[in-house]
């Protein structure tokens, strides 16, 4: 068990489309063709981690100017962002300098998550991320193949890069890594045994929302990368839950985010 505190540092809100989040949300019927769509809100958030042996930023957000050009079009509407402001900033909201950070962990790099990775470029702080994920990043931003969530704006940058090859990988003292692909290739959990809190396990997108993670209830068809692979992570999971009655904390729902203020 380790002596660190969580601290979330609140990103903004995207809304979108219910059926991205929950597949097969709202169904149209012979009844009832054509449904009206059900519209939601979620919180974008990063978490500092506070450890003994570094101070570590989980994620960096949307870039601030998301809503102004740097995300194309048609992906700001479908998913649109609000509450935009530079890490930087947020960071001092929450008692933090940029400065401050030692190392950064990458989930995955959608664009709303790698946004604010320009305030690390030619530093020297690690940007720790699985290398499946920052390969397919390169894939889907450089070609016409992939995954159009993927910006190269955000992550082709010179920034100070530490893969993990594995499927788990001890990085600071009872802080692990785990691999949880589905949501994307190489996406990452934080794994922590904490002295307070017990076993914490930050899941991110491997749930957008507790529904995805308690009811079993996968994200629609382009929020998945495979769904077989997301049903696999999904039972480490709960396998996590049952033998270590840990917390699993879900990327974009605002009940995890109260919880983690919490813990």
């Amino acid at each position: 068990m380790v002596d660190a505190t969580l601290m979330p540092i609140e990103r903004g809100t995207i809304t979108t489309d219910f059926n991205h989040v929950l597949e097969g949300h709202t169904v149209g019927t012979a009844d009832d063709p054509n449904p009206e769509a059900t519209m939601g809100d979620g919180p974008v958030y990063n978490v500092v981690i506070d450890h003994p042996e570094a101070t570590i930023l989980w994620d960096t957000g949307s870039h601030p100017e998301a809503d102004s050009g740097h995300w194309p079009a048609e992906l700001y509407a479908a998913f649109e962002h609000t509450g935009l402001r530079p890490l930087e900033d947020d960071l001092e909201s929450a008692g933090y300098v940029l400065e401050d950070i030692d190392c950064v962990i990458q989930s995955h790099l959608h664009l709303d998550h790698a946004g604010g990775l320009y305030a690390f470029e030619g530093t020297d702080v690690p940007i720790v991320v699985h290398e499946r994920e920052l390969k397919h990043a390169y894939y889907s931003a450089k070609t016409d193949e992939g995954d159009e969530a993927y910006l190269a704006g955000d992550f082709d940058r010179d920034l100070n890069w530490e893969l993990v090859h594995g499927d788990r990988e001890q990085r600071f003292r009872d802080l692990e890594l785990v691999r949880l692909p589905g949501h994307t290739p190489g996406l990452l959990g934080v794994r922590l045994e904490l002295e307070d809190a017990g076993t914490v396990l930050i899941a991110g997108d491997q749930a957008y929302v507790r529904e995805n993670y308690e009811d079993e209830h996968p994200m629609g068809g382009s929020l998945l990368w495979s769904k077989r692979a997301w049903f696999e992570s999904l039972r480490l999971l709960e396998e996590e839950q049952r033998r270590h009655d840990a917390t699993i904390v879900c990327g974009h729902d605002e009940r995890d985010l109260e919880r983690l203020r919490e813990l």
